[in-house]
């Protein structure tokens, strides 16, 4: 069976925190339960992946003709962005990640994962920062990179169940090879040493990404959600270190509550 449907409860970080402004909430929980709407699409093993297209497709064409059916998701949002003035291309480039899911489960190298986390993690930064006034310069290039390595993070959380539920691969094929790991050592019930040198590997991308991503709560003009992205900067150095020293093919690997609540906390605090 593939993965039941999930909330924002169940995510791997802060979804629409009380740190953000009150108005601004319900917008946010509007763009993520159209994504989630998609992605329970891009994720279904019972949709052939030509009719996964098909539905993204009308998904993507409901968005733009601000239809009320048959997504009660998608009218959501484009009532949302009629309200908010925010641009709607953020949306439609999640669905072409969520498109490219339909047709592919590997990832060629470190280069094509970034490329894909342009489409699936870089836009719902974007649409963060649209909605709640900008950034200095108009440069999202840390917030490119913090929404980047959350998606790497997410994927290395996951990757057995990626596996075996789906038979997708993030991790860099090129490295998987060079490393001598097969489909064999992915479903195993511990990282085998070639494996573990992937994650490594792929963990000193994400270590880099979250220090382009440093300045991103200096720049952001909201104050709210400069807060914001230093508690999950905060986080995601977190969940990074604890995938250094602990195995996600053995275990679940995340931080406690109470250990994600206060490096949240010290993290806004220091933005």
């Amino acid at each position: 069976m593939g993965k039941g449907p999930k909330g924002a409860g169940d995510e791997n970080f802060p979804v629409a925190s009380k740190l953000l402004p009150a108005w601004s909430r319900t917008h946010v929980m509007a763009f993520y339960m159209f994504a989630r709407a998609a992605d329970d699409v891009a994720d279904a093993p019972e949709i052939l992946p030509q009719d996964k297209l098909d539905q993204l497709q009308a998904m993507s064409a409901q968005l733009h003709s601000g239809a009320t059916g048959p997504y009660a998701q998608v009218f959501a949002l484009h009532q949302s962005f009629l309200e908010t003035h925010v641009s709607p291309e953020h949306a439609q480039d999640l669905l072409k990640a969520f498109m490219w899911d339909a047709e592919h489960s590997r990832t060629q190298d470190w280069a094509g994962l970034m490329a894909y986390c342009e489409l699936s993690a870089a836009p719902v930064g974007r649409y963060l920062i649209d909605l709640l006034g900008g950034i200095e310069g108009d440069d999202y290039a840390p917030s490119d990179a913090l929404c980047a390595a959350l998606q790497v993070l997410n994927h290395l959380q996951d990757i057995k169940n990626d596996f075996q539920s789906l038979y997708r691969v993030y991790l860099p094929g090129d490295g998987l090879a060079h490393n001598g790991v097969t489909d064999a050592d992915l479903g195993a019930s511990s990282c085998s040493c070639g494996l573990r040198r992937v994650l490594d590997q792929t963990l000193d991308g994400v270590d880099a990404l979250l220090a382009d991503a440093k300045p991103l709560p200096q720049a952001i003009r909201s104050r709210a959600l400069a807060r914001e992205a230093g508690g999950i900067l905060a986080v995601a150095r977190g969940v990074s270190k604890a995938l250094r020293t602990h195995d996600p093919l053995a275990e679940r690997v995340e931080l406690t509550k109470l250990g994600m609540a206060v490096r949240f906390a010290w993290g806004a605090l220091g933005a």
